[in-house]
């Protein structure tokens, strides 16, 4: 039989991983000497945070950032073929969604390798539970454009996309540019959408607020590296 790929979750922030998600997450990780991560450090962290008796000598990581070769990382789940498991950790929350590892997923279909997800925090998700917005129909947009002209024209068409089909827009920002993303949003969008900001999700310091845009105005947050969500709804 060939070997599975497992696309496990880790935590948002510095929190106990049995916390935010289930044992089951642990049971997984305790079967594994194979992993795909994007930071070897971090990953070695959180592989020994959720299994302390795991050997870390037994860990074979392989990376998968920016730098990483595509000819190699054609060759990451080889292994699968001989009946060995995968895990493909993310770097904060789930692997595959606003993330590197739908790559791995991708490969994974493509040669018949069972793919299968494990729950744990989702920011996105989590964002729109709380937001009070639309979770019947969002969408997730990632980074928004860094030129000032392109950004304002970007945020005004979600905001009309988001009137026209009744649907949540949702995005990020690089954690030391939230602030001017949150005075750039007051300043181009209309006073009464609403716009929802969720950041440090499942950490002590967690903050989500929804307001019009009228209201933040007049509220003042602390968004300075800290990793946020922002949902727009007209």
């Amino acid at each position: 039989m060939k070997g599975k790929l497992y696309l496990i979750p880790t935590t948002l922030g510095d929190t106990e991983p049995l916390e935010v998600m289930p044992i089951s997450v642990k049971k997984v990780v305790e079967q594994l000497d194979h992993f795909i991560v994007e930071n070897e450090k971090s990953a070695r962290r959180f592989i020994k945070k959720i299994t302390p008796a795991k050997s870390q000598g037994s860990l074979q990581l392989m990376l998968l950032d920016k730098y990483s070769d595509e000819m190699e990382i054609q060759n990451y789940l080889n292994v699968c073929e001989e009946g060995v498991s995968v895990g493909l950790l993310s770097e904060a929350g789930v692997p595959a969604v606003a993330d590197p590892g739908a790559t791995i997923a991708k490969l994974a279909h493509e040669k018949g390798v069972q793919v299968v997800p494990l729950v744990g925090p989702s920011s996105i998700l989590l964002a729109i539970m709380a937001s009070g917005m639309n979770g019947q129909s969002f969408a997730f947009n990632g980074y928004l454009p860094i030129d000032k002209s392109d950004r304002k024209r970007t945020i005004k068409d979600l905001e009309r996309i988001s009137k026209d089909r009744d649907q949540s827009q949702i995005f990020i920002e690089t954690p030391y540019r939230n602030e001017k993303m949150l005075a750039d949003l007051c300043a181009t969008l209309s006073p009464q959408t609403r716009l929802c900001v969720a950041c440090d999700i499942t950490l002590p310091t967690e903050y989500i607020k929804t307001f019009t845009v009228k209201q933040w105005k007049n509220e003042k947050a602390d968004l300075h590296k800290r990793p946020a969500i922002f949902i727009i709804h007209r």
